[in-house]
């Protein structure tokens, strides 16, 4: 079996933990190729400016297509909710505490930064939720790998940064965070922390293989937050957070969408209980609060965030 992962750092240790995940139920460790995306390309501006979701993946779907690879690991976060023909999601194995973590040498957390303090920031998500909570400061793009934006904290060039926890723990730099964030302030984005294993539609052996890597508890809780990704149109382009947690057969739902400005947030918070069909319901769930905010703010305004390139 050969997998297929982004070249990065963080993309490259994920992909090596699903190789030995693999390794016994397949008789060796897969190899590995990696992959320049155009994503990766990317380095001057915004990925909604460029394309939004899609950009991580891309190249990988090509491969897969072209039996270059047999499954391509990624960053659940990054794929877009409709998979591209002739590619399926076959498993998800795994997820890291889904929280941002806060980074910044000046300061312990969000509120205490000084005013007027610059955050950089590549998350439209992460952009909104900041000038919500504080349009005082000012929020400037900040791209490139996990060390690179770290370095750049370190250097000075801006006072403060938001990563997502998982990635810093599999590389071991979780003690870079000054703080954890709060769901409730902050909600993360769908699926982060979360890995994700696709494959060729077509491909009954790699599919039944890696189905045995997925969590089915794990499923349920991404069905929900997808389905309410899904129901807004949700792409780099829409600043949305959404975090599902499962416990004793009940789903609690946290989501929320925001102007990119952050004056204005849409949310939705609700518990329910599970039936038979657990994860048709869950993605139910995700759906029907996704569509109550779309009602609440208007097809205008969802529109407008298309059209403008948000």
């Amino acid at each position: 079996m050969k997998l297929g992962s982004r070249g990065s750092p963080l993309a490259m240790t994920q992909s090596r933990h699903v190789a030995g995940l693999l390794a016994p139920l397949v008789g060796e460790t897969p190899s590995i190729q990696s992959f320049v995306t155009s994503g990766d390309r990317i380095a001057d501006r915004r990925l909604q400016d460029a394309g939004g979701k899609g950009l991580f993946t891309k190249e990988l779907d090509e491969a897969l297509l072209d039996r270059r690879i047999d499954a391509a690991v990624h960053s659940l976060k990054d794929l877009p909710t409709k998979m591209p023909e002739g590619i399926a999601l076959a498993a998800i194995p795994s997820r890291e505490d889904p929280r941002d973590a806060f980074i910044s040498p000046k300061a312990r957390d969000l509120k205490t930064l000084p005013r007027g303090a610059v955050v950089g920031t590549a998350s439209l998500r992460r952009q909104a939720q900041t000038l919500h909570l504080r349009p005082d400061l000012e929020v400037v793009t900040l791209r490139g790998s996990v060390e690179t934006r770290l370095s750049r904290i370190e250097e000075g060039q801006m006072d403060a940064t938001f990563l997502a926890l998982a990635g810093l723990t599999r590389m071991g730099l979780q003690n870079h965070a000054a703080s954890l964030v709060d769901v409730y302030d902050m909600p993360p984005a769908p699926g982060q922390g979360a890995l994700a294993i696709t494959c060729r539609a077509d491909d009954a052996r790699t599919t039944e293989v890696l189905a045995r890597l997925s969590d089915p508890a794990l499923e349920i809780v991404i069905a929900a937050e997808r389905g309410f990704l899904e129901a807004l149109d949700g792409s780099c382009r829409t600043p949305i957070g959404a975090l599902v947690r499962l416990k004793d057969n009940q789903l609690h739902f946290l989501g929320e969408v925001l102007t990119p400005d952050g004056k204005q947030r849409w949310r939705r918070e609700e518990r329910v209980g599970l039936g038979a069909d657990a994860k048709r319901e869950a993605a139910g769930l995700g759906h029907r609060l996704g569509r109550e905010i779309r009602a609440e703010a208007g097809e205008s305004f969802i529109q407008s965030l298309e059209k403008r390139g948000w």
